[in-house]
């Protein structure tokens, strides 16, 4: 793919899960979920902010010729703060991408740098991207008073939840072994197919933005649950099935539970499926 190719696939992923209805604890065009301070329009501005860093990515990624590629995650690193800067710009600081600009970032900056290759390939270079950043990033966190803690250094503090960085420096397991299986198997319309891709991934991962709503890990088993009766009812192509998901969605929203890690997941697997020419609308 072009650096210009790269970038619309980027851009065209955000657009896509925002799309993507009915998405229990999340913001879609119908519904605003456990999000009242955001709406479908916000997460439009907020991609389209994105559109030089991801440039930016692409032209790192192009340009790099080191053998450590830990470095080139160090160039993109400052980026990425500016992005987020751009992003609450836009939203008038409203956090709707600062885990995508992180995640979304490495595999733009890693696939510019691949050129053709397969997506094993750009999961083995995301790895050698991030070799050791888990343990960089969190030496220190004992010592560091509690009120500069972010919220996913308490959850590693309190649970051992490596989250989104501790996804990314093992090459993105739930999406590798899980949620691009299910979208390069899945059938019907892309709302359809990216509503299973979406469950799949909360199915078998631990979703940070879950626990930090309901203030403990024991959260997830439920979530766990519910995504697996989802499936057992047929998924989006069963009107039982959706039947189940419009409920899950009035609950999360109930609850105050919000999904924004596996969004950031469900992002990376458009990306990844329009990519290998798996997503043509």
């Amino acid at each position: 793919m072009s650096q210009e190719a790269i970038v619309s696939a980027a851009l065209r992923a955000l657009l896509y899960e925002v799309t993507v209805n009915p998405k229990p604890g999340l913001v879609d065009p119908v519904s605003n979920g456990p999000h009242p301070d955001m709406n479908a329009f916000m997460f439009i501005d907020s991609a389209v902010s994105l559109r030089a860093y991801f440039e930016e990515c692409a032209r790192l990624g192009t340009a790099f010729t080191g053998h450590d590629l830990t470095a080139l995650f160090a160039q993109i690193r400052p980026v990425g703060v500016q992005a987020e800067k751009t992003m609450f710009q836009a939203t008038r600081n409203t956090n709707t991408h600062k885990g995508a600009i992180f995640s979304l970032g490495i595999l733009v900056t890693a696939a510019a740098y691949q050129g053709d290759g397969t997506t094993n390939e750009l999961m083995q270079i995301v790895r050698q991207m991030l070799t050791g950043l888990t343990k960089n990033d969190f030496v220190g966190l004992p010592d560091k008073p509690e009120a500069e803690l972010t919220a996913g250094e308490r959850q590693f503090l309190k649970y051992g939840i490596k989250g989104i960085r501790g996804e990314a420096e093992a090459g993105y397991p739930t999406v590798m072994t899980y949620a691009l299986p299910e979208l390069r198997q899945s059938v019907g319309t892309i709302n359809q197919r990216l509503l299973d891709v979406l469950l799949t991934i909360v199915r078998h991962s631990v979703d940070t933005n879950l626990v930090k709503r309901a203030k403990s890990d024991s959260i997830i088993d439920w979530a766990h649950d519910q995504a697996d009766r989802y499936f057992e009812w047929g998924g989006s192509k069963t009107a039982e099935g959706m039947t189940f998901l419009h409920e899950l969605n009035a609950t999360f929203t109930e609850r105050h539970l919000s999904l924004g890690g596996s969004a950031d997941l469900l992002i990376l697997t458009i990306f990844l499926g329009i990519r290998e020419g798996i997503l043509i609308s």
